[in-house]
């Protein structure tokens, strides 16, 4: 069964799954796509060419789904794709892509607190926690089980590794490693996110191999091509310490200090 207030305004063309319901004063575009059991509380709107998946929750004020704010956009009919299961809270907005070659990307049971705004062409992993009035420029990349803490600000093409801990109030302008805990601007890492991975189930064993690889990137006094070179000489690497140095490797604006 699909619910629609009187007062929505649903365009023809909507694709809306059941179990849906969509509150008052919602608005909603005739090229969305809507999966099974999306609660739209009251006036959201989504527009462009928007997919969202299943049992999302997104509260009232949201914007979904609009332009880019990039003067390279053309009016092609670019993409924002929301997965499954997260909650987007009042005043998030969500931009579309900029080029049809890459979508915006949410993905699944994410927390995206109050007046978060997510730019065109971000690729939000899954099980992240995004608190309120982050701001992230175009083409950011949060990796799964990261959380940011509020009133951070995220420069554009900023990599976020998982399971990261970011403090409020940062200004991020590098990358982030993942397992690590920082704030600050300028942005200062200053160890691991060891309370965070315990919590997430991870072993003392498979922590203290990430501390490994994390004080040789950080406490060794080798610079990150020296780190990466003496890396490549470790035997028996875990998964986690792969995904680190990988993770590295592929840091194109340079790690945080």
């Amino acid at each position: 069964m699909i619910q629609i207030h009187p007062t929505a305004i649903v365009e023809e063309g909507t694709v809306i799954a059941d179990g849906c319901v969509i509150g008052p004063y919602c608005r909603i575009g005739k090229d969305v796509v809507l999966g099974t059991g999306n609660h739209l509380i009251s006036n959201v709107i989504i527009e462009g060419h928007t997919t969202l998946g299943e049992g999302n929750k997104i509260s009232p004020y949201a914007v979904l789904g609009t332009d880019p704010q990039d003067l390279k956009f053309k009016d092609e009919p670019t993409r924002l794709r929301i997965g499954n299961h997260n909650t987007i809270r009042e005043f998030v907005t969500i931009n579309r892509s900029n080029q049809m070659a890459e979508d915006t990307v949410v993905g699944d049971k994410n927390l995206i607190m109050e007046y978060v705004h997510i730019a065109h062409n971000c690729q939000i992993g899954s099980n992240c926690v995004i608190a309120n009035v982050v701001q992230f420029a175009g083409h950011v990349h949060v990796h799964d089980f990261a959380t940011i803490g509020g009133a951070t600000a995220v420069h554009q093409f900023v990599h976020i590794g998982t399971q990261a801990f970011v403090g409020g109030a940062s200004a991020i302008k590098k990358d982030i490693v993942p397992y690590s805990r920082g704030q600050g601007n300028p942005y200062k890492t200053v160890g691991l996110n060891s309370v965070g991975l315990m919590r997430k189930g991870f072993s003392n064993e498979t922590i203290a191999g990430i501390k490994e690889i994390y004080n040789l990137f950080y406490r060794s006094g080798l610079n990150t091509t020296q780190a990466l070179a003496k890396a490549a000489e470790l035997d028996s690497l875990s998964p986690e310490q792969l995904t680190f140095i990988e993770f590295v490797k592929r840091a194109e604006r340079g790690i945080s200090s």
